[in-house]
């Protein structure tokens, strides 16, 4: 079967990049090994959450996506704390002050899915879905590739997107070379009740053992992100529900008063994975496959889909030229989003690297420069702005 672009990896960003490329003209072939997991009959809450910027928001509102959304199940950050791993240092951000509504939404991953392939599902006439379906191996030639499904299908594409997550079979495949490094630290995710409202305000503790965030859900529920170090991490997840209960309230410094378990914790492992280069003839990466950075900032997701908006936009606005695997026409898209990727690999890097250091002495410069930069506005809009988009 013929195409001009095969996406692997049907996951948010991988989906998200077939719906932008509707009514383009172009055949589109969407391969993913697993089917998406329907949800729950009940109204139980996903532990696993994203913080989705505006300019994302507004992107999966342009696929149709986000009406298709609960709104009561969408709550928007208005204000964001963090602080240091003293008393003293903490940083303010406000969407109020920078004239935006919102700094982000928290939606949970389950349903974002389901609306993405809702809306998949509803573009037959231009995306041809194979899932479940595995990939075997994969051919490149001159004018086109050739993707070997493992029950014998062959799928030829001018273009073969990889949007198939952290450890990329495409990418392996292509033999791009990447530069990785652990963490050791564990992302530990569970959702709580709180005694106290937390006003659509994320809060985050930069600790010794690790990041703990706690971002807002509708009325009094919270979702705690706390990446920490493999051994705490353990130590958390062996806990008793009343146990971890005690430990995050006392944790977050009971800013949210008392907390109570709604859904069991869930664990990943994290790390850092650098990606030489995101395009070569008859290839381009999104996504995990392009980058892998750590959680403290919540933009991975956004990081993803500012990929498949650019590569989407870089195809739609190829002009005269036929061939959208053209290696010329995806180094526009490449050069687009260089700069974006490695300065938020630069940041949450260097940011862990900084906190996970017990050197007295930038024990206190961070500290000091978490209130430096709360006091200089024009720097925080800076960061807030990046964020948002």
């Amino acid at each position: 079967m013929k195409f001009d672009v095969c996406i692997i990896g049907g996951g948010l960003v991988g989906a998200s990049l077939a719906l932008a490329l509707k009514g383009s003209g172009l055949r589109i072939a969407l391969v993913e090994s697993r089917l998406p997991i329907p949800l729950p009959a009940d109204d139980s809450w996903d532990s696993r959450i994203y913080a989705i910027s505006p300019g994302s928001a507004g992107f999966l509102q342009n696929l149709g996506v986000w009406k298709a959304l609960d709104e009561a199940r969408i709550t928007p950050v208005y204000n964001m704390a963090v602080f240091g791993d003293d008393s003293a240092a903490r940083i303010d951000f406000s969407a109020y002050d920078i004239g935006f509504p919102e700094l982000a939404f928290i939606v949970e991953n389950r349903r974002l899915q389901t609306a993405v392939w809702g809306a998949l599902k509803r573009q037959k006439k231009y995306v041809k879905i194979f899932c479940p379906a595995q990939c075997a191996s994969v051919t490149w030639a001159e004018s086109h590739a050739d993707l070997h499904l493992d029950d014998g299908t062959t799928l030829e594409a001018a273009l073969i997107v990889g949007a198939d997550g952290l450890n990329s079979w495409v990418r392996e495949q292509a033999k791009i070379e990447v530069v990785r490094h652990s963490y050791q630290q564990t992302g530990v995710v569970a959702n709580f009740n709180t005694e106290r409202s937390h006003r659509n305000v994320a809060h985050q503790w930069f600790r010794r053992d690790g990041v703990l965030a706690l971002l807002p859900l509708p009325d009094k529920l919270v979702s705690m992100v706390w990446s920490a170090k493999e051994e705490r991490a353990r130590a958390l997840l062996d806990l008793s529900e009343t146990e971890l209960c005690h430990e995050v309230t006392n944790a977050s410094y009971r800013a949210l008063g008392e907390l109570q378990l709604v859904t069991r914790p869930a664990a990943f492992p994290l790390s850092f994975v650098h990606v030489k280069k995101l395009v070569q003839p008859r290839l381009a990466l999104i996504g995990d496959a392009a980058h892998g950075i750590h959680p403290l900032a919540g933009q991975g997701v956004n990081l993803g889909l500012r990929d498949a908006q650019e590569l989407a936009s870089t195809i739609l606005a190829r002009g005269l030229q036929p061939d959208c695997g053209d290696y010329l026409l995806l180094r526009r898209y490449e050069r687009a989003r260089k700069e974006d990727i490695l300065a938020l690999e630069l940041v949450t890097d260097g940011l862990q690297k900084l906190f996970d250091n017990t050197n007295p002495t930038l024990v206190r410069l961070r500290n000091l420069g978490l209130g430096l930069t709360n006091r200089l506005p024009l720097i925080k809009d800076r960061l807030m702005q990046h964020a948002l988009s």
